[in-house]
């Protein structure tokens, strides 16, 4: 402080410091032979390092001694805070010259202040520092004083004016262009769509303004894997030079092997310009062979990412650019960085670029007012004050900017802290936040919880815990779900409070049970699915072999149901899956377990049950409750199930042998005829085995040309005459010999073979017919087609009639179609419309089995129907059953009352033919009179039917 103590002897110490009274050296020195030696300091010099921003690195501790100013204190803040305003503004612009390495040297004068504010003038000596690949890191040099000087009396915004109206003339000449350029950039821009045309508009602006020999823009992307290539996209050229940009050739290099290190300049973000000759050996090799001296590089940077960049080549000399000009250049990329992502407007740019240059003189002025004003205090409360500041503004940030609510209470039981969230989660009024008063806000808040008591102990028994933690979880009574943390709050090992900070999960809670459900249950029917089903089934398993129980797994599996989903939609189908699972839900206690299995299939789980006939009783409850129609959308369907059992621990003692035995048990059930249940046992395995094998081989019976058609003749029961024959089909295997239809019809259907075989059935029939004709010359005998429960639900049936009756040449009104009962009212009005089709071309239609199915007598009248047959359960017990014969009566007298004729089937003895033939039935068909036989056979009946009458007491053909 040696020439700090004697800097303050030659001032005059009053109350404005703004006075100085006249400074005589020499006087000074011949007081003192002390003073002298004081004097000496002159000669010595500062030395200094800064960093590429400016700030000092380091300091010799002749810094502290001529300015007053501590080595410490002074470290790491920037030069320019301790230069005079005189000289703050060329200070920048040196500084920003050397940074650009437009000069790698400087030597002038400037006016530095002291720490009590007095001014040193010092000669300056800076050069620049870089690393090993050119890039500067800082700078060196000395500072040394000159002389010390009064504070010099001048208004900082008249130095500012004289300055300006000094240079404003060579800046208006030097930058007119410039700023043109840069508006009409900003124009172009208006209408920028990155096409060719665009660039090369804003590339011929730079070219004329600049005046550089080659003006170029290259965009940046990334390849497949992950490098980022560049490609030249426009360029301008000054005449007399070659252009080096074909359009048509696209380069795709990588950036970085054209421009090893000016690519990572530009990918910073920094501006690169640069003499060829200094450039590597990749660059080097790169501009010259584009004839460039000297490059300028300006990257474009959209949206914090590295796009591409501008060049400005020199092919002729060198160029020295100017801060004003790279400054220009800059506003100029950034223009267009803006133009792709927002394609902002020239107004509005200048008007922010403006706003936010006022601001930060305004704010640079008030800083540099309040730092004088206020420099000596900082100087005392800095240490404290920036711990301080650094405490609170964590403390703030971490309250404010969390989703938390967070109370600090401190150890006295004190509110001493809390954020916003916290006030909006619980909704306490401020003004008992403001009060600090922990407990009554505690008894606030609990009071909306739906255990309060809970949360009150919990608390309390932290006051025996002051070091225990706490994180669970709370409800409230509107349904809100927190987590609950608490830790305790320490001062160096001292407990002084406790944080507590809650957090709203009651969405996440909410959807984290929702898929919870969602994976155990069906999305369509909300029933649990095959996973939740396995796990009670296993729950259930060890229940029932502690307590030595009984219980059972149901497969059940809608008959028909794919017909539906083919016919009227999934939609349909999807609903009809709802209406069933709920009916069954209704239907089935609610200890029992139902679940979806997957597709049209259910599985039930019936627990506790006593004997297997419980089982089986449930079975029938099922059935029973799925007889009733569904009415879904204006269509009332009618469908039935086919139910497998199997019972714990007869049919197994794991759930998967449960599970698959009971599989077992419903196809063999559907095989049966379907509606109705099947329980398991050993056999079924075997019979499922030849099934299979069975299965395999129907889909090569059509084709290897095993099936035959057998004739059973429809005769008049009064005269005996054959009417008509109805076709029936028989598969002769060449192994296992003639088989039954009962056993592969079913199987038919379930595979979807039943449609080829019913066509190749309806055109073989016909075609006997017409063979049958042709023998006899005339006859009016026909033939009769049943149509399967699929085959019915085709959309192409009445298409497909249509063309077997064209290519056999027969007659419609020779065809009659059999249809079942259940058939036709799976889908009354589809069966309606079809009917419908075949009635009007001439076929004549008659319902099967009639009385075993669920036809309501509205829909049989408005069925376009000829014929009822009743079905040989009815006829079986006709004479040994008053029943029977009543509701055979009633059936024929109801089709007489509907003009239908009527066919009584299965007759097998006398007294049912003359039974019927009493109760007015017309024609009959049976064993009585003939079995089903080849067709050879039946056309030798149908030639002796011709010539022989029935006898009175016995029918015989």
């Amino acid at each position: 402080m040696t020439k700090y103590n004697l800097q303050t002897q030659v001032k005059l110490k009053t109350v404005n410091r703004q006075f100085f009274c006249p400074f005589d050296q020499n006087k000074l020195l011949a007081n003192s032979k002390d003073e002298t030696k004081q004097v000496s300091l002159l000669d010595k010099k500062i030395l200094f390092k800064t960093d590429s921003s400016g700030k000092w690195t380091f300091l010799n501790s002749i810094w502290n001694e001529l300015t007053g100013f501590t080595v410490a204190e002074s470290i790491g803040n920037n030069f320019i805070d301790y230069v005079h305003p005189c000289d703050y503004q060329r200070n920048l612009e040196l500084f920003k010259q050397l940074k650009a390495q437009y000069i790698e040297e400087s030597v002038y004068k400037t006016h530095y202040k002291t720490s009590i504010g007095d001014v040193c003038l010092f000669k300056i000596s800076v050069r620049i520092l870089l690393d090993s690949q050119g890039e500067m890191v800082g700078t060196s040099g000395s500072l040394e004083l000159i002389d010390f000087e009064e504070q010099p009396k001048y208004n900082e915004n008249q130095h500012h004016q004289r300055e300006n109206q000094d240079d404003e003339e060579v800046i208006k000449k030097n930058n007119q262009t410039l700023i043109e350029a840069l508006i009409n950039v900003e124009t172009a821009l208006h209408s920028f769509d990155g096409s060719d045309e665009c660039y090369s508009e804003i590339l011929s602006i730079l070219g004329l303004a600049y005046k550089p020999s080659r003006v170029y823009i290259f965009e940046n992307y990334q390849s497949q894997n992950g490098d980022l290539l560049t490609n030249q996209k426009a360029e301008w050229c000054d005449i007399g030079i070659i252009s080096k940009f074909d359009k048509n050739i696209k380069q795709n290099k990588a950036i970085l092997e054209l421009f090893p290190n000016l690519g990572q300049i530009l990918g910073r973000g920094e501006v690169a310009w640069r003499r060829v000759k200094e450039l590597c050996f990749e660059e080097q090799k790169f501009f010259e062979g584009r004839g460039v001296v000297s490059v300028l590089l300006l990257p474009i940077i959209v949206k914090g990412e590295f796009f591409g960049f501008i060049g400005l080549d020199h092919c002729v000399r060198d160029r020295v650019w100017q801060s004003k000009e790279i400054a220009i250049l800059q506003a100029t990329v950034w223009a267009i960085s803006l133009a792709y992502e927002n394609l902002l407007s020239k107004k509005l740019l200048s008007q922010t670029i403006k706003e936010y240059q006022n601001i930060n003189l305004k704010l640079e002025e008030k800083i540099n007012q309040c730092t004088i004003e206020l420099q000596r205090e900082i100087r005392k409360c800095q240490c404290i004050e920036k711990e301080l500041e650094e405490s609170l503004s964590l403390q703030k940030t971490t309250l404010e900017t969390t989703a938390d609510g967070i109370l600090f209470v401190d150890s006295k039981g004190c509110i001493a802290g809390y954020n916003h969230k916290l006030v909006e989660m619980w909704g306490i009024p401020q003004s008992l936040m403001n009060s600090g008063n922990y407990a009554k806000v505690l008894q606030f808040a609990t009071n909306q919880l739906k255990n309060p008591d809970e949360y009150i102990i919990s608390v309390k028994k932290l006051q025996a815990y002051p070091d225990a933690e706490i994180y669970d979880l709370i409800e409230f009574k509107d349904g809100r779900i927190y987590e609950r943390y608490s830790q305790p709050q320490y001062i160096g090992s001292e407990i002084v409070g406790r944080v507590w900070s809650f957090r709203d999960i009651s969405e996440r809670f909410q959807a984290e049970a929702t898929i919870r459900h969602q994976a155990s249950h069906d999305l369509l029917t909300n029933l649990p699915n095959r996973m939740q089903f396995n796990q009670k089934l296993l729950e259930y398993l060890i229940k029932a072999s502690q307590n030595n129980n009984k219980l059972a797994v149901c497969f059940l599996d809608l008959d028909r149901f794919k017909t539906i989903n083919e016919t009227l939609g999934h939609r349909i189908g999807d609903k009809l899956l709802q209406s069933v699972a709920q009916r069954l839900n209704k239907y089935l206690p609610s200890r029992n377990i139902i679940s979806r299995w997957g597709g049209d299939e259910f599985t039930l789980l019936l627990s506790e049950i006593n004997s297997t006939q419980e089982a089986a009783n449930a079975a029938e409850d099922i059935l029973t409750a799925l007889k009733p129609g569904f009415l879904i959308d204006n269509h009332l369907l009618h469908i039935s199930a086919s139910v497998g059992i199997a019972v714990y621990p007869n049919h197994g003692k794991d759930g998967e042998t449960l599970i698959k035995n009971a599989d077992a048990a419903l196809n063999y059930a559907k095989l049966q005829g379907r509606n109705h249940f099947q329980i398991y046992n050993s056999a079924i395995n075997s019979q499922a085995s030849e099934l299979l094998s069975l299965e395999n081989n129907l889909h090569y019976a059509l084709e290897r040309n095993e099936f035959r058609l057998y004739y059973q003749p429809q005769v008049d029961i009064t005269t005996g005459e054959i009417c008509k024959f109805e076709a029936l089909l028989r598969w002769q295997h060449p192994k296992l010999g003639l088989i039954s239809p009962s056993k592969f019809i079913p199987l038919a259907e379930e595979t979807g073979l039943i449609i080829p075989i019913s066509e190749w059935v309806l055109k073989t029939a016909c075609a006997q017919n017409k063979i049958w004709q042709n023998i006899l010359e005339s006859t009016s005998v026909g033939v009769a087609v049943n149509l399967s429960a699929r085959q019915f639900q085709q959309p192409d049936l009445v298409d497909t009639v249509r063309r077997v009756l064209t290519e056999t040449n027969l007659s419609p009104q020779y065809l009659e179609l059999e249809i079942t009962e259940s058939a036709a009212m799976q889908n009354v009005d589809f069966s309606k419309d079809i009917l419908t089709e075949l009635y009007d071309m001439g076929v004549s239609i008659s319902i099967d089995d009639f009385g075993t199915g669920y036809c309501s007598f509205n829909y049989l009248k408005q069925f376009p129907i000829h014929c009822l047959k009743i079905d040989r359960s009815f006829v079986r017990d006709l004479t040994n059953d008053t029943n029977d014969a009543a509701i055979i009566k009633a059936m024929i007298a109801l089709a007489h009352g509907l003009n239908l004729s009527v066919v009584a089937e299965g007759v097998e003895t006398e007294e049912q033919w003359n039974l019927l033939r009493i109760l007015e039935c017309e024609l009959m068909q049976g064993n009585l009179f003939s079995p089903a036989v080849s067709s050879q056979e039946a056309t030798e009946l149908l030639l002796k039917s011709k010539y022989r009458l029935i006898n009175t007491s016995v029918l015989v053909a």
